[in-house]
C-alpha cells in the first residue's frame, strides 16, 4: 500500500483540530493508502517531518495547520516525487484556496483521498523557498503586525491595516528583471511577487497569477490618495486590481530588489526582517500537490 503520513500542528491556525484524526482514518480506511499520523513540537518540526517521509517514498504528506505549516511541509517536499496535501486550519489559507480546495475539513478529506497530483512552481527568496507570495511595503507592515496580535481573523486583520495605513510610508525600489534584462526604479505602497493568485482570504495581489506556468507574477500597487484606497481595497478583494489605475503587473522568471532600507518582507504571510538586498527566483514544476479531480 502507498503511505500517507498527516502532520498536525496543535497550535497554529484557527479552529479546532481534534476531529482531525478522526475524519482522516475514516475517509483513509477504505483507500489505497496506510495512513500515519504525527504531531509537531516545535517550528521547523513540520519541514523535518516532511523531508524524512519524502525520504522514505511516502506517496503525499497532508499539512494540517495554518499557511505556516503548509509552507513548512512543502518546504520539505520541494523537489522530492512526495506531494502535498493541505487540511486548511488558519486565517488565510492561500495556497489552499488557490489550489481549489474546500476550507471544510470533512470535505477537503474527500478530496485528497480522491484526489489527482499535479506538480506546480516554488520560489526561494534568498534561497528561502515559498509558494504563494512575497513581498514588502505595506502589506510586509502589516504581517509583522499581525503576526503580534492576540487574537486572528479578518475583522483584526482589517483593524491592523487600518492602523498601519496611518504611519506608513512608501519607498522607491531598484528592481533588476530577469538577471539584467531590464531594470527600473519605482516608488511601491505594496511590492509583490506571486506565484498564486492571492494572498489568502480570497485577496487577489495577482489575479491571473498561474501556479504552473514557470513564471512569476511582479505586481505594484502605486501610491494613491486617501479617498482611493476603499477602491483599492475593494479591487483587491474582488480580483480586479487589473483594472486600477495604481497597479501594474508582469510576467518575470526572476527579480532582484535593492531597497533603501532593511525591513519587514512577508513570505507566504509570515513576516520576517531582511537586508536592503533580496533576490527572488523560481523553480519550475518544482512541487507536487494533491487537488480535487
Amino acid at each position: 500500500m502507498k503511505k500517507v503520513l498527516a502532520i498536525i500542528n496543535p497550535i497554529s491556525g484557527t479552529g479546532s483540530k481534534k476531529n482531525i484524526p478522526d475524519l482522516l482514518g475514516k475517509a483513509y480506511n477504505a483507500s489505497e493508502y496506510e495512513l500515519f499520523l504525527t504531531y509537531t513540537k516545535a517550528a521547523g518540526h513540520a519541514e523535518e517531518l516532511a523531508r524524512r517521509a519524502a525520504s522514505e517514498g511516502y506517496d503525499h504528506v497532508i499539512a494540517v495547520g495554518g499557511d505556516g505549516t503548509v509552507n513548512e511541509v512543502a518546504r520539505g517536499l520541494v523537489g522530492s516525487q512526495t506531494a502535498l496535501g493541505i487540511v486548511p486550519k488558519g486565517s488565510g489559507n492561500g495556497l489552499a484556496r488557490s489550489l481549489g480546495l474546500s476550507m471544510k475539513s470533512d470535505q477537503v478529506i474527500q478530496q485528497l483521498v480522491s484526489g489527482r497530483r499535479i506538480a506546480i512552481d516554488s520560489c526561494e527568496l534568498n534561497g528561502r523557498p515559498f509558494f504563494c507570495t512575497c513581498g514588502m511595503g505595506f502589506d510586509a507592515a502589516v504581517s509583522r503586525t499581525f503576526a503580534e496580535a492576540s487574537t486572528r481573523g479578518p475583522v483584526t486583520y482589517l483593524r491592523t491595516m487600518i492602523e498601519e495605513y496611518r504611519s506608513f510610508k512608501p519607498e522607491t525600489y531598484r528592481l533588476d528583471i530577469n538577471d539584467g534584462e531590464r531594470t527600473l526604479e519605482t516608488e511601491a505602497f505594496v511590492l509583490v511577487v506571486a506565484n498564486a493568485t492571492q494572498y489568502g482570504n480570497n485577496a487577489y495581489i495577482a489575479p491571473e497569477a498561474d501556479l504552473s506556468d514557470g513564471l512569476l507574477d511582479l505586481a505594484i500597487i502605486r501610491p494613491f490618495p486617501v479617498l482611493e484606497a476603499a477602491m483599492v481595497l475593494g479591487d483587491l478583494m474582488l480580483g480586479k486590481l487589473a483594472g486600477n489605475k495604481h497597479y501594474e503587473t508582469e510576467r518575470i522568471k526572476s527579480l532582484r530588489i535593492e531597497r533603501p532600507t532593511a525591513g519587514a518582507v512577508h513570505i507566504d504571510g509570515e513576516p520576517l526582517e531582511l537586508g536592503t538586498t533580496i533576490d527572488i527566483k523560481l523553480r519550475p514544476h518544482s512541487l507536487h500537490v494533491i487537488i480535487p479531480q
